[in-house]
């Protein structure tokens, strides 16, 4: 499914590229991913199994009557091949192809409390810092992580939190075993008595005094 999606996707965003039309469908599209996300009606029309996609695309058509020629066309194509309830997925790859084009990270932080925006601004400085790109930050709350944050960017996902370094020490302590150092055989205690292992034939060592 996510491969029919990056297609779509990167074929809108080609077909963009090459009319300088980027920004415009970029945000058009954007636009009418949030109405979808926000309008349950919406949603509930383009995800029904048992409404014909021209049907759809007839509904759609009616919705994009301001839209770009571009993203009008696309829209109904989409509907049209029975694809209408992945546009915001189709939007989402869409954002990522451009965000790569214009060298834009798409960030979101999530922290155990509301960052102030003064403290969410030093965190995208220090990013595009070491990124070298402009940082696009959103933010999130989860009280569980307990402090610290976490840091989502794409599919990469990088967990400074307090909850994240608890749950890899419980796997440490889960599945870290015995690491203590191995015994020296020349060195350990003589099992019954726990002194040193005497030189002899038994021991395999040269008896003290003895030539070589």
């Amino acid at each position: 499914m996510a491969v029919s999606q990056r297609m779509y996707a990167r074929s809108l965003f080609q077909a963009a590229q090459g009319r300088g039309k980027l920004e415009v469908v970029h945000q058009e599209l954007g636009d009418f991913a949030a109405a979808i996300g926000s309008v349950p009606e919406l949603r509930n029309l383009l995800e029904n199994p048992e409404l014909e996609p021209r049907a759809k695309a007839a509904v759609l058509e009616e919705i994009l009557g301001g839209a770009d020629e571009l993203i009008h066309n696309f829209v109904l194509l989409v509907a049209e091949k029975g694809r209408a309830a992945e546009i915001e997925e189709i939007y989402r790859e869409l954002d990522v192809l451009v965000a790569a084009e214009q060298r834009r990270l798409n960030v979101e932080l999530t922290t155990a409390y509301e960052l102030s925006d003064e403290e969410a601004d030093s965190i995208v400085k220090k990013i595009e810092a070491a990124s070298g790109r402009s940082v696009e930050a959103t933010r999130a709350v989860d009280p569980k992580l307990i402090g610290g944050i976490v840091l989502q960017v794409g599919t990469m996902r990088v967990d400074a939190s307090v909850r994240g370094r608890l749950d890899r020490l419980r796997q440490e302590l889960r599945h870290g075993g015995d690491h203590r150092s191995p015994v020296d055989p020349l060195h350990a205690p003589d099992r019954d008595n726990g002194s040193e292992p005497s030189a002899g034939p038994s021991s395999g060592l040269p008896a003290s005094g003895s030539s070589s």
